[in-house]
């Protein structure tokens, strides 16, 4: 399926370890460049990381922000307390006591605020890996729908313009002889005008000449091709972006040739239509994987 190379993706996830949470975007590129921000203590993972990206996407320039809040962990249901500082402070508490009468007993709020008592909790950083590697991958997931919804656009875009060429080819295709008819007369009429003797096995001669040189019957032909190869390679696989950019190509070739043969303001007007939808197609291919 055709999938566009610009996209956006976010996901987040909350652990015992704190918040993640992944940003991802792309843009058209005419390869796969993928630059990561990272905060500290992730970085390390950077390789696995990029490493993940390739096996979702062939093109594109990716960036991708991770971002970490140990603040925002999961609420804790134990607290890791230090025994060894809380049998100090109750000994401090007894020795206080046996000097004065008038030292109170220390609340259970006293001690847990006292300094040092709760420990923080170690960071999981096996756990967090995982879980950014994980997150990661749910973000490219959503980032490759959200591609292929924008592909899927593309193509109904680009089969549009393919209609609109065919159907300046059948017109073209169907002035031919006109084309022909009219340039002969023309130059019957100034063969006349000059009233010159010219021999008549000569003139046919001269005429073919001119028909053949405004016979535009191959470059159609292409142009027809180039239209069915391109419907194909858009029901075809992933990554056929650059086929699809050498097809432009071609297309413009053809046209550019249609134009420059044409002696006739009608067929003039049909190759410069033809370019303008080429170029519309191929400012859209430019998106394509």
């Amino acid at each position: 399926m055709i999938r566009s190379m610009t996209a956006f993706a976010r996901s987040d996830r909350v652990t015992a370890n704190g918040s993640l949470t992944w940003e991802v975007r792309t843009v058209n590129h005419r390869y796969l460049e993928t630059t990561l921000r990272l905060p500290d203590g992730f970085r390390s993972q950077e390789n696995d990381y990029k490493e993940l990206v390739r096996t979702r996407l062939a093109r594109g320039k990716l960036d991708a922000v991770l971002r970490f809040d140990p603040e925002g962990a999961e609420q804790a249901t134990t607290l890791n307390i230090d025994t060894n500082r809380v049998g100090a402070l109750l000994n401090a508490q007894q020795q206080i006591q046996s000097l004065s009468q008038e030292a109170g007993n220390l609340s259970v709020s006293d001690i847990l605020s006292w300094p040092g008592v709760v420990k923080p909790e170690v960071l999981d950083f096996d756990g967090l890996y995982k879980d950014a590697m994980e997150l990661l991958g749910e973000a490219l997931n959503d980032l490759v729908e959200a591609r292929r919804r924008e592909g899927k656009r593309l193509v109904m875009f680009i089969e549009h313009r393919c209609d609109q060429i065919e159907q300046i080819v059948v017109a073209v295709t169907e002035r031919r002889e006109v084309v022909v008819q009219a340039s002969r007369e023309r130059l019957m009429q100034r063969i006349e005008s000059l009233d010159l003797e010219v021999d008549p096995q000569r003139l046919e001669q001269e005429l073919a000449i001119q028909a053949q040189r405004l016979d535009v019957s191959e470059e159609l032909d292409r142009l027809g091709a180039h239209i069915d190869e391109l419907r194909q390679t858009l029901t075809g696989g992933q990554a056929v972006g650059r086929r699809l950019d050498f097809l432009m190509q071609e297309f413009n070739r053809e046209a550019n040739t249609l134009g420059s043969k044409s002696n006739d303001a009608e067929t003039t007007r049909h190759s410069m239509e033809l370019k303008v939808l080429i170029e519309q197609m191929r400012e859209q291919i430019q998106n394509i994987e």
